[in-house]
């Protein structure tokens, strides 16, 4: 495992670097460290690793999320509400129409395979996205119109609502009925997500007043309460989005405690250095080359298709906005990439034994190979130019 840790941080890093120099994303060094190192090329990577790949993903998510949280303004979020609350939705509603539309033209796949690959792969990337908004959070490109803002709040609630869709569709595959109740998971989860959130933070807020630590044990007793949310989520039976609510504790405590808040972020931006390389590196691992199809062509013509239709799923949950069209386009941008969830779901299919699901797991590794690099590619080159930059 240590040799492994090495190599992946080594090699990450290295080839992180080189793109860099290249004017590109890191991150597409650090997928390719993974697909190198992982079990379907040189097999570096012992199996300890590979075993609880899944666990050190969600970690590196977890940071990434609770600093989004202790990036968001409440006062942004209420400016932003109604379009956030349809960004979370439309473009994902809109992304899933379209691939069963051309899934079925250009693969023949029947209905119900046809959904279970448009819920797999309309899901935007928060590994992606959400190191990106915050960025532009920090240094002041569109925040005049709370365009970050508006993208790191639907973006988490947009994952939630595509894995509901595809649990719901794979039940169908095993007799089950899909019912209201099924989707009535999602505004549960966000209600009980926020609630949860929003009592935990207090929790905390009155803890670090009550008592003095160092901003290193805050860092520590804040990743661990979130380990412990994310975890309770597996065994609860009422609907609940642990993931939502460590984004929740971040904003409850920018509210309360700006100061520190401040300070711990400063923090996290240290442990996301790791984080990051951990978890592009384990998305890569988890890329199996083999089903990197003869149908790759087919695949990417799909996969612009779809990104057309959630264009426009995004342009409809903007109209009213006041946002110019560079704007907007820019909003378009971030809906572009494509990892996390992909990498999380897209073996499932095929592992359960459905006859297309070699297909499925195909384009979702095209689509982590062709929408990661490229989406994170276009926002980084295109934000100068297309958001305001306030001081």
């Amino acid at each position: 495992m240590l040799a492994s840790l090495a190599y992946m941080f080594l090699i990450g890093m290295m080839l992180g670097a080189v793109f860099q120099r290249l004017r590109l994303p890191s991150l597409i060094g650090m997928l390719l460290t993974g697909i190198i190192l992982g079990p379907y090329v040189l097999n570096l990577l012992d199996e300890s690793i590979l075993s609880i790949s899944a666990d050190l993903r969600e970690v590196a998510l977890i940071t990434i999320l609770m600093r989004a949280g202790l990036s968001l303004d409440i006062s942004d979020l209420k400016m932003i509400g109604r379009p956030a609350v349809l960004m979370s939705f439309f473009p994902a509603i809109f992304e899933m129409s379209g691939t069963v539309l051309v899934a079925r033209m250009l693969f023949n796949l029947p209905l119900l395979d046809a959904g279970i690959l448009a819920a797999v792969v309309a899901s935007a990337s928060p590994a992606v996205i959400v190191p990106r908004m915050i960025k532009l959070i920090e240094t002041g490109y569109g925040t005049d119109k709370k365009i970050p803002q508006l993208v790191l709040a639907s973006d988490s609630v947009d994952d939630m609502f595509n894995i509901v869709v595809f649990t719901s569709l794979l039940g169908l595959t095993n007799g089950e009925v899909v019912s209201a109740f099924k989707f009535s998971e999602i505004p549960i989860s966000i209600a009980t997500g926020v609630l949860v959130g929003i009592i935990v933070g207090w929790c905390l807020v009155l803890g670090f007043k009550n008592f003095h630590l160092r901003d290193s044990i805050k860092v520590i007793i804040l990743l661990s309460v979130a380990f412990l949310l994310v975890t309770v989520e597996e065994v609860l039976v009422i609907p609940f989005s642990g993931l939502l609510t460590v984004m929740v504790i971040g904003i409850v405590l920018l509210a309360k405690l700006p100061n520190v808040a401040n300070r711990i972020s400063i923090k996290f931006s240290k442990v996301w250095v790791a984080a990051e390389v951990l978890l592009f590196v384990l998305v890569g691992a988890s890329v199996n080359i083999t089903y990197v199809s003869a149908e790759s062509a087919k695949t990417l013509l799909l996969l612009v298709l779809v990104l057309l239709f959630r264009a426009v799923g995004i342009l409809l949950s903007l109209i009213g906005t006041g946002l110019n069209w560079k704007e907007r386009l820019f909003c378009i941008f971030a809906g572009i990439p494509k990892a996390t969830v992909q990498a999380a779901i897209g073996g499932i299919p095929l592992a359960m034994g459905l006859p297309n699901g070699g297909i499925i797991l195909a384009i979702a590794v095209i689509s982590i190979l062709f929408c990661a690099p490229v989406g994170a590619l276009i926002l980084d080159s295109t934000y100068k130019k297309l958001l305001n930059h306030t001081e």
